[in-house]
């Protein structure tokens, strides 16, 4: 056996592990998270317990695809929403990173094809006569000079670099997108929200109103029975500042107002000037659908966010096997066919004139210092922190369901107590304005009564905003649908 065959044959079971050693990226290993088999708080709400401002879950099931606010069978709300998605700027700022996302992508992707290109060029040009070895003083004529070249170059992915990039790019591209439809699911829920806040406020104004009325015809009674010597300056002047008070909270509740509708045209990407939306006070027969929950596993696949920590961790693995490929050869394939240069342009293209270039170069570091190995770890706690933020943000969405579960199952309760209670407070007012009328009662019964009522009637409007809010809250938390995540090309049509 010669030398050279006892070499080859020591040599090549080291070029075949370095070769197996040197695959582009680890297998990607999804991190197992454990998916309860139930919703906690999900017995709580699949039946309102006053029974009369639920509907049927159906109506929500048979949407489409991210339609969720059709369930509310509210136009001005579904007018709203169409409005957002066409101006938010917020939005446009998101779908913007996605068109770069792709653009990046196909940055990387155009590597596995060979880069080709051509150049011309044109110069006129004298030379020192020493430079040409001509005695001094010798004439020297200036020469024109024109150059063409076609060059070609082609990167061999012998250890996944290009692969592992490209597949990085892409997968940063796919988290864009998921991001994008966080963004646009955040924004229709803040414009459900946000009107239902308006519409809860209006209809808090409404019964304020109603209050301030109240107070006003108590002003007249008093002071009819003042002027009439019936009683004392005492009543009329408390009736006089309950009627101060009562206008003041309204006043208060106005500016209120107009901050939410402030934040709604931004929200619609309008000038909060030039955007004024009319009074529509939230009724107690507005609907409010019934959310169909699913299976738990499924909100892995409905969360934009989880969707874009999902990419992302696929983003780091592929780039682990970038880092791990700047330790191995890198082999590059160059080719030019060039005119030679000339004194005119037809020169330049004649076949004598032709040259032409092959070449193969491979490189690898021998010496770094360490760089390349550190760009592996850096890669690799990376990816850790990819996987340390997909567990976070899966805890983050059972949580928030959970939590607006529990708020919806909570805030049925109260509204049974709270629409009881205003049963009662009614009846006790009625009963001390007879009393009082009848010179049975002091007028401190009749205000006590009175703001008992009013008390219990904004209870209950304030608690009817909120459950509609919360609602929209866990619709949000769910993924903000029913059906299947949308495709990539859905979302390019978006």
């Amino acid at each position: 056996m010669t030398k050279l065959n006892m070499i080859a044959r020591g040599v090549a079971p080291v070029l075949a592990a370095l070769l197996m050693t040197a695959c582009a990226a680890p297998e990607f290993r999804q991190p197992a998270i454990e998916v309860p088999a139930a919703y906690k708080e999900s017995h709580g709400v699949r039946t309102a317990a006053d029974g009369s401002t639920w509907q049927a879950a159906q109506p929500a099931e048979a949407q489409p695809r991210g339609e969720w606010w059709l369930a509310f069978q509210d136009p001005a709300l579904n007018e709203l929403i169409a409005d957002a998605t066409r101006a938010n700027a917020n939005l446009a700022v998101a779908a913007a990173r996605v068109k770069q996302a792709r653009a990046v992508a196909g940055i990387a992707a155009a590597d596995r094809i060979p880069q080709v290109g051509v150049s011309a060029g044109a110069q006129r040009q004298r030379a020192s006569d020493l430079s040409l070895g001509l005695p001094a003083g010798t004439p020297v004529a200036p020469a024109n000079g024109f150059n063409a070249s076609l060059t070609a170059s082609y990167e061999v992915d012998l250890f996944g670099r290009v692969s592992s990039n490209v597949s990085a790019a892409r997968s940063d591209a796919a988290s864009v997108e998921a991001t994008y439809r966080s963004v646009l699911l955040a924004v229709q829920a803040d414009v459900a929200q946000t009107y239902f806040r308006l519409r809860s406020t209006d209809a808090e104004l409404e019964t304020l109103n109603r209050t301030v009325q109240t107070r006003e015809e108590n002003v007249k009674v008093n002071q009819r029975r003042f002027d009439l010597g019936d009683i004392g300056e005492f009543d009329l002047a408390r009736a006089r500042t309950e009627l101060a008070n009562a206008r003041a909270e309204a006043i208060g509740l106005q500016r209120q107002r107009a901050s939410t509708e402030h934040a709604l045209a931004v929200l619609l990407g309008k000038p909060a000037a030039s955007y004024s939306a009319g009074a529509s006070p939230l009724s107690d027969s507005a609907l409010l659908p019934e959310v169909p929950l699913g299976l738990p596993s499924s909100l892995l696949e409905r969360r934009p966010d989880i969707a874009a920590a999902q990419r992302s961790m696929e983003a780091a693995n592929a780039r682990i096997g970038v880092a791990r490929s700047a330790m191995f050869p890198a082999l590059t394939l160059n080719a030019a066919a060039a005119g030679a240069s000339g004194g005119t342009v037809a020169e330049v293209f004649k076949w004598s004139s032709r040259s032409w270039v092959l070449g193969a170069m491979m490189s690898m570091p021998l010496l770094d210092g360490g760089r390349n190995q550190a760009n592996i770890s850096r890669a690799e706690a990376a990816l850790e922190e990819s996987v340390g933020s997909y567990r976070q943000s899966v805890l983050q969405a059972f949580a928030e369901v959970e939590d607006n579960l529990a708020g919806l199952r909570i805030q049925s309760d109260q509204m049974i107590q709270l629409e009881q209670a205003l049963v009662s407070a009614r009846r006790s007012a009625e009963l001390a304005q007879k009393l009082y009328n009848a010179g049975r009662s002091s007028y401190l019964d009749l205000l006590d009564a009175q703001r008992n009522q009013a008390a219990a009637e904004r209870s209950v409007v304030q608690l009817r905003g909120s459950r509609a809010i919360t609602t929209v809250a866990l619709i949000r938390a769910l993924g903000g649908g029913w059906g299947p995540a949308p495709t990539g090309q859905q979302l390019a049509r978006q």
